[in-house]
């Protein structure tokens, strides 16, 4: 598989075809059930109780609605130094529980639960206005991100058009976030910190993978320049394949393991990030040698083609 060179350019439309795949199942789902954010991105109120024994979570999230007269989501944690046990409960949005109404429900928990020592672990309250700009910030640090990637890519590779692909290389990029994204939809993750964390690393590790390909297309532009561009990346993608493989596949194989663990000890906060991280860094080395340089080959032919025509028609009022 390795040896053999792969036509890069023609399976575009085929790596094309299973992202769009992706995405219209991440949309469908998205629009049915929505998208769950964090208190840190929508504001509202979470509350951590450790406990002991066992519980009954659909009792215990009746209880807790009841004594609040709110809508709840309840989740579990546990802890591997202490193996100890959590109860997360979270309010999302404006909803928000005073000091008094939270000695109330631990009074409650602690009655209805005699046997299982509920001691407060955590509380965190976060304001809706507060949250939202939290939100908007994290967005426009992605926006420019994405803009410094042009920039970049565009002064380093100016020599092969490095404007053109510094646009392509930043719509993989784009493409490696929207997978991330529409993971933790598919999977029911909330959109937190944790996920921002995702973005960055995997556009860092997607760019890094994107610049070793257009590094090589411009090494092998100086040794053959009568070579097509179609010819140069496909050459270039041969050379660096199994580099970006063996790369994303360790990487791949260290958050699967992250992700094992997360699911065997409860951890909800290394899930988060595991599961989206996985997806991500498939996406990423899928995109830098199937999306990324055979679409700017599309550009670069459709620019090329244009550019005698524009030509002729300058000459021609002249």
């Amino acid at each position: 598989m390795f040896k053999k060179n792969i036509d890069f350019n023609k399976a575009f439309k085929p790596a094309l075809i299973i992202y769009a795949a992706f995405l219209a199942i991440g949309l469908v789902l998205t629009v049915i059930f929505g998208v769950q954010l964090d208190i840190n991105f929508k504001g509202g109120t979470r509350i951590t109780y450790s406990y002991t024994g066992e519980l009954d979570y659909k009792s215990t999230e009746a209880l807790i609605e009841k004594t609040i007269g709110k809508d709840v989501t309840v989740s579990e944690s546990s802890g591997l130094a202490d193996n100890s046990k959590k109860i997360v409960i979270t309010l999302v949005g404006s909803d928000s529980l005073s000091n008094e109404a939270q000695q109330n429900l631990a009074k409650a928990l602690t009655d209805a639960y005699k046997d299982n020592t509920f001691d407060l672990y955590d509380s965190n309250s976060v304001n809706p206005t507060v949250a939202g700009a939290f939100f908007a910030k994290s967005l426009a640090a992605v926006v420019l991100t994405g803009l410094l990637v042009i920039l970049y890519v565009g002064i380093r590779f100016r020599k092969i058009g490095g404007v053109s692909a510094g646009i392509t290389a930043f719509a993989s990029l784009f493409l490696d976030v929207l997978v991330a994204f529409f993971t933790c939809v598919i999977f029911r993750l909330q959109i937190d910190s944790n996920f921002m964390a995702v973005v960055l690393t995997i556009l860092g590790y997607s760019l890094n993978d994107t610049i070793v390909v257009y590094d090589r297309v411009r090494e092998n532009k100086g040794i053959n320049p009568t070579a097509t561009t179609a010819e140069l990346v496909n050459d270039s993608l041969n050379v660096v394949k199994v580099r970006t493989f063996i790369t994303s596949l360790t990487t791949f194989s260290a958050v699967v393991m992250i992700i094992v663990v997360a699911e065997l000890f409860g951890l909800t906060s290394l899930r988060s990030f595991a599961i989206p991280m996985a997806f991500g860094l498939v996406s990423g080395c899928i995109s830098s040698l199937f999306i990324s340089a055979p679409l700017w080959v599309i550009w670069k032919n459709y620019t090329d083609k244009k550019a005698p025509k524009t030509a002729k028609k300058k000459s021609g009022r002249k």
